[in-house]
């Protein structure tokens, strides 16, 4: 039976291999691409982008906002975002294992009353329209194979003036896709995202392209740091992971780090809005 792209990122992701690695090597509680500083650890540079997210917001969220995280890992944006301004957080996540963990993790921060998680598609966004002031993604939508479903799912479940900001890693304008085989072929998909192709979805969608950071030089840098954190502690995981999987991640990561050096690949922050009704 051949699986859907989607199929293929939620199996991938509910397995006991990938929880493991990606808590205990990718940063916790946060599984997105960090912004780096000299010395920072893998969890210090991700929390520093969810900080930079928020600065390029408009205005500072109030806590009646309602928040969507879409592709939400294990809700350590989630988590802040309704610590640092009170607001209501839905997280929509395609992976039940993250999520039965993502939900451990907010009842033991005390948030379990303002940060609810469903298992779900961002393709099928569960939620009626006009529902949220912000929908915040993380380095999620290089898995959806209908990516200009997405943007249209966002635009319908956010009220007028409502923001989209994500981040995501892209592939350059020209990038021979023979050099990104190696890398697509790990996410199951023909191509990635790149700029120009969101503006156009965005536009499609009734939603305004605002501002787009282009911070493209911390994507290889934080593959490195992962990289490097998987190495060290590859001994310590033998036993709770399989030898496979190590071993392919360990190879994989290193195709993403040599595709960011080659500059065949992009990674920034979109900030969007809903205009009109």
């Amino acid at each position: 039976m051949n699986l859907t792209a989607e199929e293929k990122t939620r199996e991938y992701y509910n397995s006991s291999d990938a929880d493991i690695f990606y808590h205990e090597i990718w940063g916790g509680e946060d599984i997105h691409i960090g912004i780096y500083q000299e010395g920072d650890d893998i969890t210090t540079a991700s929390r520093r982008t969810i900080e930079r997210m928020i600065a390029a917001l408009k205005q500072p969220l109030p806590a009646t906002a309602r928040v969507l995280d879409i592709g939400s890992g294990y809700g350590g944006s989630a988590r802040f975002l309704a610590t640092r301004s009170g607001c209501r957080v839905d997280c929509l996540n395609l992976s039940a294992i993250q999520n039965k963990r993502n939900r451990l993790l907010c009842r033991r921060a005390g948030l379990s009353d303002r940060v609810r998680v469903k298992t779900g598609s961002f393709e099928s966004i569960p939620f009626r329209e006009n529902t949220f002031e912000l929908v915040w993604c993380q380095d999620a939508l290089l898995h959806a194979e209908n990516k200009e479903r997405v943007f249209a799912e966002v635009a319908r479940v956010l009220r007028v003036g409502g923001c989209f900001i994500f981040t995501d890693p892209m592939q350059t304008a020209g990038a021979p896709q023979a050099a990104l085989r190696p890398v697509l072929e790990r996410i199951h998909l023909p191509s990635l995202g790149w700029p120009d192709l969101y503006r156009e979805l965005g536009a499609r969608a009734g939603l305004t392209l605002l501002q787009f950071q282009d911070l493209s030089d911390h994507l290889s840098w934080h593959y490195s740091c992962v990289l490097k954190e998987l190495i060290r502690k590859k001994a310590d995981l033998a036993g709770s992971v399989s030898r496979e999987y190590l071993e392919r991640m360990e190879s994989g990561l290193g195709l993403w780090v040599e595709a960011g050096k080659s500059q065949y690949l992009q990674w920034g922050i979109f900030l969007f809005q809903r205009e009109n009704a």
